[in-house]
């Protein structure tokens, strides 16, 4: 009979942490189950989540087709996003709070009185917020793009560690939001209905604008937006991660490590100008980013075996 430490042993270590992170999420819905309201159905698409990486992995591990190959690899894509919606029904229930007149105090500690995002503001027009909001939409493509490129290149041990490095540094900005829930400056110090008209685009801005508002629960139309908005705004995952893909495109010779650092570039400035985060956000995406680099390497290194090399 084999032991489950058999198939424990056929797990990479992003999957091994994509069940931690399983069971992580399954025990706050038990400790919060009266105030989740849908607990009983995350449970279930957690254990099933746990089960899908154990059988993925056994399979792919066996080489049985390439389909399962492909299968184990890419199941991370639409995993995050699942991980991303089932806290909205989580970090507002159980903390009930948002920190944002702090963040703001931190912000304006640190401009002399001012707010970032309307200092901005003078220099808005529609061309940069064009290709700003166009840049901020490619976030969640960044890190498919850069594992699609080491593939390309059989740089599969590159592949595996960044995919780690990538979805720890996702799994940590969401604990971030748990303990420091905040909605951003397009709520607080901005009229988040008046954001269309005083920061017009060209073609592509208000409907980029939309689909992230949807994501973060708030379509077209939705009545008080700043109580249901995701809770998402600290740390900003988008500069967390985004320096995260920037950093292992360079450290890989990604062939497409300048279009990344280009992009990322302007992709953190946007999450500002765009009104999205507090510059203290950015901040703290910095120091998230360092500590997933610096965490991750151990967790990596322990779980392959291969002792820490100074």
């Amino acid at each position: 009979m084999i032991s489950i430490k058999y198939y424990f042993t056929k797990l990479k270590t992003v999957d091994l942490i994509v069940v931690v992170f399983s069971l992580f999420l399954n025990v706050l819905n038990l400790l919060f189950l009266d105030r989740i309201k849908y607990w009983h159905f995350f449970i279930l698409l957690n254990t099933l989540i746990i089960v899908y990486v154990f059988i993925s992995a056994y399979f792919d591990s066996k080489k049985k087709t390439l389909l399962w190959r492909h299968l184990h690899l890419w199941y991370l894509v639409p995993l995050i996003l699942i991980f991303f919606k089932e806290l909205y029904f989580m970090i507002d229930p159980i903390r009930g709070i948002i920190i944002d007149e702090t963040l703001i105090k931190i912000d304006r500690f640190i401009f002399f009185g001012n707010d970032p995002t309307v200092l901005l503001y003078k220099i808005a027009n529609p061309y940069l917020t064009e290709l700003l909001q166009i840049v901020y939409g490619t976030f969640y493509l960044l890190p498919v793009i850069l594992g699609i490129d080491l593939m390309l290149k059989k740089k599969q041990i590159e592949f595996d560690f960044s995919a780690f490095i990538i979805v720890y540094g996702f799994f940590l900005s969401f604990i971030g939001y748990l303990l420091f829930p905040a909605i951003g400056p397009r709520f607080t110090l901005h009229n988040f209905e008046m954001n269309n008209f005083e920061m017009p685009g060209l073609l592509l801005t208000d409907f980029l604008r939309e689909i992230v508002n949807s994501g973060e629960s708030i379509p077209y139309g939705t009545l008080n937006p700043a109580k249901i908005v995701q809770r998402d705004a600290f740390p900003s995952g988008h500069t967390q991660m985004t320096l995260l893909v920037m950093f292992l495109a360079v450290k890989f010779n990604s062939r497409l490590k300048l279009f990344f650092l280009i992009n990322g570039s302007l992709l953190i400035f946007a999450t500002v100008y765009l009104r999205y985060h507090y510059v203290v956000d950015l901040i703290a995406g910095l120091a998230f980013m360092i500590f997933t680099l610096w965490s991750g390497k151990y967790i990596y290194n322990w779980r392959i075996g291969i002792k820490e090399k100074k």
